[in-house]
């Protein structure tokens, strides 16, 4: 916690948070409910499925259907290794029975509420208790509500342990922030990528601090360990699908491959995922709808990069802008970075509705954009809280995107 806010003022805020979070949540049940009433679902087969109860229709949209699938059947089919096990060992974990297989997930969905470590974690990255009560509100407004405050996909749960893992690195917790990454990279492939905040913390930023002039052969073991462990999810889910298909007197063509991973196979081979292959003139429309949360964290990364790389803070930041050029801020713009230039160029560009939420930087880069240009921030806000509705009704709909 900053050390300089009040405690009383600190549970205030927590506690203000938590009544909107509530609220919000309240309200997109709402709004859940009332358009599965007027909105007939585009493929009734979402309605068939013996795997839900007649409370859960609503929820029972493109990924849940792999999810519950898998959940209850294993993993059979190539095309199954594209979602990862956390979500299905979840819900089977928690069925209660073979109708009521998704609520016990949607509960743990809502309990992984995030906002309260969004501003704990603001607090310490941006060090300004403004700053991060504008970050923690904005967060309540994601650009894909269903998928990260109600139905069980990958997204609560991997933005929940990815905040909680990037919180445990500000506090220099490392062991706590390994696990939390670990068990993130149960659930989506791009938890590789935040062993990247350890390496930051454990290795890079004693040098950007000026703590350190040399790094010791036992910290960099130990952070290379704590990578492996992060890594660790993903290997086993390759290693269970190199078993099921690799290991048969007729392996296919991919068991061939020099690193023969059923992820980058069945991405490449089912989804048509890879470098540039979505950038055709009809998938226009989605790159139009994924601009907003891109192009903030694409501004702001530029911002703040420019003005603290390389590992030298400005003297004097301009007044009202330092938390944002806070260095605590830097291995967060290179992420988000990272993860929106693979957004954009190398897989289905929409899903960034959904991934972004897992970057606080994308909040960051809200209330950047608030307080360096107002007019463009309240257009963002604008924009989030008419989409999230829109995206609400084209969930119960069964449109696209998802």
């Amino acid at each position: 916690m900053d050390q300089k806010i009040e405690p009383q003022r600190y549970r205030d805020d927590r506690a203000r948070l938590a009544r909107y979070s509530y609220a919000s949540r309240a309200l997109l049940i709402f709004l859940t409910l009332l358009a599965s009433y007027l909105l007939p679902p585009f493929d009734a087969s979402a309605k068939a499925d013996a795997f839900t109860a007649p409370w859960a229709d609503a929820l029972v949209r493109w990924d849940v259907f792999h999810f519950a699938q898998i959940a209850r059947g294993g993993y059979v089919h190539e095309h199954q290794w594209a979602f990862f096990p956390g979500v299905p060992w979840l819900l089977r974990a928690t069925a209660l029975s073979q109708r009521e297989f998704l609520l016990g997930g949607t509960v743990l969905v809502l309990l992984c509420d995030p906002t309260l470590v969004m501003y704990d974690l603001s607090l310490l990255v941006l060090g300004n208790r403004d700053a991060a009560l504008l970050s923690a509100l904005l967060s309540l407004l994601p650009s894909s509500p269903m998928t990260l405050r109600l139905v069980p996909y990958a997204e609560p749960f991997y933005t929940y342990l990815s905040y909680r893992g990037m919180l445990f690195c500000e506090r220099r917790q490392w062991i706590y922030a390994t696990v939390s990454f670990a068990l993130a990279g149960l659930f989506r492939s791009n938890g590789l990528s935040l062993a990247g905040f350890l390496v930051w913390g454990m290795l890079i930023r004693p040098f950007v601090e000026g703590r350190a002039r040399t790094i010791s052969i036992t910290t960099v073991l130990k952070c290379a360990l704590l990578a492996i462990i992060v890594f660790a999810p993903f290997v086993y889910h390759q290693y269970t699908g190199y078993r099921a298909f690799c290991t048969t007197s007729v392996p296919p063509k991919w068991c061939r491959n020099t690193i023969p991973l059923i992820y980058s196979h069945v991405q490449s081979t089912y989804w048509n995922v890879g470098f540039l292959r979505y950038w055709m003139l009809q998938q226009l429309p989605n790159f139009v709808i994924a601009a907003p949360p891109l192009l903030a964290i694409l501004s702001f990364a530029s911002w703040h990069l420019r003005r603290t790389l390389p590992a030298q803070i400005l003297p004097s930041p301009p007044p009202g802008h330092q938390p944002f050029l806070s260095p605590a801020l830097t291995p967060h713009a290179l992420h988000a970075t990272f993860m929106a230039l693979i957004l954009l160029f190398a897989s289905h560009t929409q899903i960034a509705l959904r991934l972004v939420a897992a970057m606080p930087f994308t909040y960051w880069a809200a209330a950047w954009l608030m307080v360096q240009s107002p007019k463009i921030g309240w257009a963002w806000v604008t924009w989030s809280v008419g989409w999230g509705a829109l995206s609400v009704l084209l969930w119960v709909a069964f449109l696209p995107p998802a």
